[in-house]
């Protein structure tokens, strides 16, 4: 099963409509409540960062028996510090960002700490590729 939804710069009002359709999606499947669990916060949260960060992008999501791969691609300034990037409560999130409650420097370690496969391809100046796998068994 394959799914693409588009990610539009600054669109706040639609942050979550991909992780809720993912979601919508699993439980349908019958996937495990706990791994449906991380995987919403992981798509919420990458979903997030190009939101606040990118301009603009596209989240393709393909889902087996085994697993779910999502990935977000977009448009970017690219990440400079990866190291930094992981470092949880580091943001470079505007402070627009920020008075709407987003941009606490938790996305990637949250990503990370919710996936059993992360993968990250940035280019500054280019853009982010974000790969995430959760393996359902």
């Amino acid at each position: 099963m394959h799914n693409e939804f588009k990610v539009v710069e600054g669109d706040f009002a639609n942050a979550g409509k991909a992780s809720s359709d993912i979601k919508k999606t699993l439980k349908q499947l019958n996937i495990d409540n706990q791994k449906i669990k991380k995987i919403v916060v992981a798509v919420y949260e990458a979903e997030v960062n190009a939101i606040a960060h990118a301009y603009g992008g596209t989240i393709y999501v393909d889902i087996d028996q085994d697993k779910i791969v999502v990935v977000i691609d977009d448009v970017g300034p690219g990440i400079p510090d990866m190291d930094k990037a992981m470092t949880k409560g580091f943001s470079t999130a505007s402070a627009k960002v920020r008075e709407m409650g987003f941009g606490a420097g938790m996305g990637l370690p949250n990503i990370k700490n919710n996936v059993d496969e992360l993968e990250i391809k940035t280019e500054v100046g280019v853009g982010t590729e974000v790969k995430m796998v959760v393996n359902f068994q």
